[in-house]
């Protein structure tokens, strides 16, 4: 079982207290900017920019932050000029970590995204250091209320690549070209999704328990809450019930 999948649920049903603080709107605003900046305003023509946008819909996002967002990115409106920048390193225990943000301030960003690794028991490592480690995926996350066959149906007509048992969930797995006919076919068969994106799943993974897993948790936690974080990928695994506790 995976603790991507955990640690995707626990921050999906955190989301309410996120957007409260204005992070989950401001991190959807950098990355519809930079998805127009990277591909174009076309919605439709840029798959980045339409995941963008429908995440920032499912949000309640109004439609002139979304428009406004797009025109700063293709450059018809003046804003603040932002930068990508993907961090590589390691957590308590050996725990690969990836860490993509957008920034304004690459000095900055770099000073504060030190400092939370090494507050936290971890350390940053070289570019490439621990992106070998991860493959870039569409990841569905579903109920355990769904039923197998029906998932597996849609995994193998919709060119899926997996579905695995994730305790509470299912999880899908699929390749990047696929995840948008697969979340759709889901959706239409009435299906809830708790969770669902394009990143970096981790090929294998390696289990905290006890104050490992704890730091661990910390350190997810710190770094998420920074301004310029983006998305936060690793491979550590952890027991839900304790996941849930120090999360809570």
């Amino acid at each position: 079982m995976s603790g991507h999948s955990k640690w995707a649920t626990i921050k999906h049903k955190k989301g309410a207290l996120d957007a409260k603080r204005g992070k989950i709107f401001t991190r959807l605003i950098k990355e519809i900017t930079m998805a127009a900046k990277a591909g174009g305003g076309d919605v439709e023509g840029n798959p980045r920019l339409r995941g963008a946008v429908a995440a920032a819909k499912a949000e309640n996002m109004p439609a002139d932050n979304i428009k406004r967002a797009i025109q700063r990115g293709t450059g018809e409106l003046e804003g603040t000029t932002y930068e990508e920048i993907m961090f590589e390193g390691y957590g308590p225990g050996g725990v690969a970590l990836i860490v993509n943000v957008t920034t304004d301030n690459r000095n900055r960003t770099v000073s504060e995204i030190r400092h939370m690794f090494g507050k936290n028991g971890g350390n940053l490592g070289e570019s490439g250091s621990v992106a070998w480690m991860f493959s870039k995926k569409g990841s569905i996350i579903v109920p355990k209320s769904a039923k197998e066959d029906d998932l597996m149906t849609i995994v193998l007509d919709q060119g899926g690549d997996d579905l695995r048992d994730d305790g509470d969930n299912w999880e899908i797995t699929t390749p990047p070209a696929a995840y948008e006919a697969v979340l759709e076919a889901v959706k239409k068969a009435g299906i809830e999704v708790v969770h669902s994106e394009v990143g970096m799943i981790p090929q294998n993974y390696i289990k905290l328990e006890g104050a490992a897993a704890n730091q661990m948790i910390r350190l997810l936690e710190a770094i998420e809450d920074g301004d310029d974080v983006q998305n936060v990928y690793s491979n550590f695994d952890v027991d839900q019930k304790q996941l849930e506790e120090v999360a809570g």
